[in-house]
């Protein structure tokens, strides 16, 4: 059978009789120990384990309780501890300067045994309290992250299931996946500090833009494959058929917003991609024919990402340009196709987006 230690007191008294009989009243309910100066004190409150109370005489000689009060309270491993001080004559003023120094409570001497037995009690009780409800909130804190990443895991997993679905109809593989979702943050990152996204490209808003970003071809699901899939030009009839995996994507994620009855910063994101990624900036994209910031931002990013990645990837209908041509592509379609300050964004990062490109190539290893 555990025993519970018992709690550990701490008396400090430069007077041998007090030191002998707040002892024999404590002794029975508590480990104790005892210091007649402060350097004694100071050093015994260091000592592990550490008591759970001080009891600090204000007379002490040389150093008195009010300077070791203020040097436990200025070391973060003796902070915690309770000090309850001991003090003769003016009682208001002591409590005054106690209580500024950071004590827990002021006992008149001599001490009455009932008050000190009660205020000993109570400041343990306290303690012992404020230390259970800390690890009761890590404990917290702890199965909320934890459950937190277990429905990230699970989330990322259904998301990457359905998209790999509408990529892999479209010839393209996990990769490309990743490249977007990669490319989107680190234009997002920097643009963070623009004043035209400021508010929009928070931390925790450039996760989820990140999140949602495979999802930005998922109303392909939709399209046949005699369209999908042909190498040559679509026809006028045929692009149109085209043009509308974005309304299928829009669709198919407002679906769940009305089977949730509520939205999200993640499906609101999402939406927007599937729906308005071929948006272009002076408005002779579609599906809508938006013009300028009337295009969301999440999608002005993935225009810009979506584009760049076609560019320097293999299709049935092209070959892969360098780096350096998507990058001139890019550049002659700022303030035409794409937003000036995101195109500016990836001539900034474009080393990132190298990196990225060569770290998850198509391209068999």
């Amino acid at each position: 059978m555990n025993v519970k230690p018992k709690a550990i007191v701490l008396i400090v008294d430069q007077s041998p009789d007090h030191l002998v009989s707040m002892n024999s009243l404590l002794q029975d309910q508590y480990e104790i120990k005892l210091a007649n100066n402060a350097r004694a004190a100071l050093r015994l409150a260091q000592q592990l384990p550490r008591p759970d109370l001080v009891l600090l005489d204000v007379a002490l000689p040389e150093i008195d309780g009010y300077h070791v009060c203020q040097q436990l309270k200025a070391d973060p491993d003796t902070a915690g501890i309770p000090i309850i001080f001991l003090a003769e004559g003016d009682l208001p003023r002591h409590e005054q300067h106690g209580f500024m120094c950071g004590a827990a409570d002021v006992l008149a001497k001599p001490v009455i045994a009932e008050t000190l037995l009660a205020r000993v009690r109570t400041h343990i009780l306290l303690k012992q309290s404020g230390e259970l409800l800390r690890h009761q909130h890590l404990l917290v804190e702890h199965l909320v992250a934890e459950r937190t990443y277990e429905l990230t895991q699970m989330l990322d997993a259904v998301i990457w299931a359905l998209a790999s679905l509408a990529e892999t109809r479209d010839n393209k593989t996990a990769n490309h996946i990743r490249r977007i979702q990669l490319y989107m943050g680190a234009l997002a990152r920097q643009l963070q500090p623009h004043r035209r996204f400021a508010g929009e490209l928070a931390d925790q808003q450039i996760s989820l833009l990140c999140q949602a970003a495979p999802l930005h071809d998922i109303g392909k699901v939709g399209i046949p494959d005699a369209i999908l899939l042909k190498p040559g030009k679509l026809s006028d009839e045929e692009f149109e058929v085209m043009k509308l995996h974005t309304v299928y994507g829009r669709d198919a994620i407002a679906g769940v917003e009305r089977h949730l009855g509520h939205s999200n910063d993640f499906l609101r994101y999402a939406r927007e991609i599937a729906h308005s990624h071929q948006e272009k900036y002076d408005g002779s994209g579609y599906p809508q024919g938006l013009v300028g910031d009337a295009i969301p931002t999440s999608a002005r990013l993935m225009a810009v990402a979506d584009v760049y990645d076609a560019l320097i990837s293999k299709r049935v209908y092209k070959p892969a340009f360098t780096h350096e041509t998507a990058l001139e592509l890019i550049r002659q379609g700022s303030g035409e196709h794409f937003d000036p300050d995101v195109v500016d964004a990836l001539l900034t990062v474009e080393e990132q987006f190298m990196d990225i490109a060569a770290r998850y190539s198509d391209a068999p290893q």
